[in-house]
């Protein structure tokens, strides 16, 4: 079980329990960022301060996470206090035992997040790509025109999260782009893509990802089933 925290909110004084969320390790092991006493209300988002690093207990390695965050019933966005550079607890069966880390386990299932908002949808998309083995997960550098850009070593991403599906212009940008580059590019959309855009990433080789409301990143191209079983 992860810890939980007593959480008042500070505009309308509600009181709530807080469970940290429990995130897949890529060794296998469950880990949740740890917590401490306190929260603030958060009145504007940025994105650096949306992730925590959190190291694994069972392999030692350490990844960034969404920062712990409530939704009062009053409206109020509240980000729970994180202690800095504290390991969190890697969850253990009881009839697991202590098994060695593994420098190169199989890969679990992918554990899908319930998209509500932009923001879950930026988060399954980051949390996907850290699935296929891409670390150090970021914010790219060069802004899309639509959507959010993720980065990773050797990888672009492009994650769409409007009620518009993706037209070719928006796949020739990402292209374009990772192109001066020199990296990899993939597509994410939460409405999924007209029938020209997909034409256009097949004819650039561009992977493309729809985003179901469960938060699984469901191929749409043969390029991206190759991607997701490899």
């Amino acid at each position: 079980m992860s810890e939980s925290v007593p959480v008042r909110c500070p505009a309308c004084r509600r009181e709530h329990l807080y469970a940290a969320p429990t995130y897949p390790c890529v060794c296998g092991a469950p880990i949740s960022p740890p917590l401490e006493p306190g929260v603030r209300a958060v009145t504007h988002q940025v994105w650096e301060e949306a992730w925590v690093t959190v190291e694994c207990a069972l392999c030692g390695r350490r990844s960034e996470w969404p920062h712990p965050e409530l939704g009062c019933a009053c409206g109020t966005v509240l980000r729970i206090a994180v202690p800095a550079d504290v390991p969190a607890a890697a969850e253990r069966s009881a009839t697991s035992g202590s098994p060695t880390p593994d420098p190169a386990p199989p890969r679990r299932a992918f554990q899908p997040i319930t998209i509500r908002t932009a923001r879950d949808a930026v988060t399954v998309a980051a949390l996907y790509l850290r699935w296929l083995g891409y670390q150090d997960i970021r914010r790219a550098d060069q802004r899309p025109p639509s959507g959010i850009g993720l980065a990773a070593r050797g990888l672009l991403a492009q994650v769409d999260p409007t009620v518009r599906p993706a037209s070719p212009r928006d796949v020739e940008c990402l292209w374009l782009t990772a192109m001066t580059e020199s990296a990899h590019c993939v597509y994410f959309s939460l409405a999924g893509y007209t029938t020209e855009a997909r034409a256009r990433a097949d004819a650039l080789g561009v992977p493309l990802f729809v985003l179901d409301l469960t938060g699984t990143p469901q191929p749409v191209n043969p390029l991206a089933d190759e991607l997701g079983s490899t």
